[in-house]
């Protein structure tokens, strides 16, 4: 017999979780991550839903009654993390989502359409660097060579991960979306207060900011910390902690988003001026016009505080997502029309692998579940067993409506 959601949720709850932070480490390839898709392996098998898995390990388990044939409904989610990331993003969707298939059962409804449950890889980026890197794949907005090249902090490439795994090849093809699936529904846990605020315990997403990955190369001259006179130096550390805080305030002047999360420092000797500081900025807003002009801002200053330090700056954006709108009259009929009344509609700053498809042409929808903190990308990521259970009854309600 299959397991039910809460059963499901306690066996995945030790898997990847670190034992000092009690955040999750689920990196694509890795034993944790390779381990959560032996499971969902399990559970398609419990369920006798026909399973895929394509050149770069992007999973889906398909119910396919008799005589059930053409496009399908999607569902599903990520199982990769942040680096000590939370137990809610991604897992919820794909938990949720089996278990949704498990209520149509109980209702006795079959599908007359093929309806699926995903497993994207790399949605976090967390590991290899850019976001969402199977459904990017699986879509066609990605060259399978330019996946291959890329390396993880380590040096290990994408093409190496996946040879060790059993998978990669010399070719990928990409998914026949038209004629393989007719619409994507991906749940997740909110990442913000919108539905706290609300009082609602689930809603369906309207659409997802543009956001970016900018690498920012900070370049000087290493020398001694005790020696060299403060009015001698070329400290690319100054030009980058300037940037940080320059970042900030034109992401609260604008209503963006801006994040230097993470660093890398040469030589990273506590008695050494480095002679290089590399910073990723994550930038986020409400419009791609907004986004670029926080960017260029950001970089100017930074450019001009680079000639006052003696240092030099080079920016490549390493990955750049436009604004998705998700269908709004697909949104507007999954919202309405529930014993609780209407569902909000409710926007996100958060990529996802919804947000690519839909960019495909794939029509597309999201559901929220309600996070009681807002806090996501961290240990304290929540949302409540209540919650949860209401949001897989939601999603087999919309995946009722989609697959009749």
């Amino acid at each position: 017999m299959p397991d039910d959601f809460e059963r499901m949720w306690a066996d995945l709850a030790p898997v990847g979780r670190s034992s000092a932070s009690g955040g999750y480490f689920r990196q694509p390839f890795l034993s944790a991550e390779v381990e959560l898709r032996a499971w969902f392996a399990e559970q398609a098998a419990a369920r006798d839903l026909t399973l895929t898995t394509d050149p770069v390990g992007n999973m889906a388990a398909w119910w396919r009654p008799a005589g059930v044939s053409g496009p399908g409904v999607l569902t599903g989610s990520h199982l990769d993390s942040v680096l000590d990331g939370g137990a809610y993003d991604g897992p919820l969707g794909v938990v949720s989502a089996l278990a949704a298939v498990d209520v149509l059962r109980a209702r006795g409804f079959v599908p007359s359409r093929p309806l699926g449950v995903s497993v994207f890889v790399e949605e976090e980026g967390s590991r290899f660097g850019l976001a969402c890197l199977g459904s990017r794949l699986a879509s066609g907005a990605l060259a399978w060579s330019d996946a291959l090249a890329l390396a993880d902090r380590d040096g290990v490439s994408l093409e190496s991960a996946l040879d060790r795994s059993g998978l990669g090849g010399p070719s990928y093809e990409p998914w026949d979306l038209a004629s393989t699936i007719s619409c994507f529904v991906e749940l997740h846990v909110e990442q913000g207060r919108d539905l706290v605020d609300r009082g609602a315990a689930v809603g369906v997403g309207s659409g997802i900011w543009p956001h970016g990955r900018y690498r920012f190369d900070f370049t000087g001259v290493a020398d001694h910390a005790g020696t060299t006179r403060m009015e001698d130096r070329a400290d690319p550390m100054l030009t980058y902690a300037m940037t940080a805080l320059a970042a900030n305030k034109q992401a609260r002047l604008g209503g963006g988003r801006a994040t230097f999360g993470r660093i890398d420092v040469a030589p990273n000797g506590t008695n050494a001026i480095p002679s290089r500081v590399s910073a990723w900025l994550d930038a986020r807003c409400d419009s791609e016009a907004a986004l670029s002009s926080l960017v260029e801002e950001v970089t100017r200053m930074a450019t001009e505080r680079a000639g006052r330090d003696g240092t030099a700056l080079a920016v490549t954006a390493e990955s750049v997502s436009p604004a998705v709108g998700f269908d709004p009259a697909l949104a507007a009929a999954l919202a309405a029309d529930h014993e609780e009344g209407d569902w909000p509609v409710i926007p996100t700053a958060a990529g996802h692998d919804a947000g690519i498809l839909s960019v495909a042409g794939v029509p597309t929808a999201m559901l929220f579940v309600r996070n009681p903190t807002g806090v996501s990308h961290s240990p304290d990521e929540h949302a409540s067993t209540p919650d949860c259970l209401v949001g897989v009854s939601a999603l087999a309600d919309v995946l009722e409506r989609l697959a009749r």
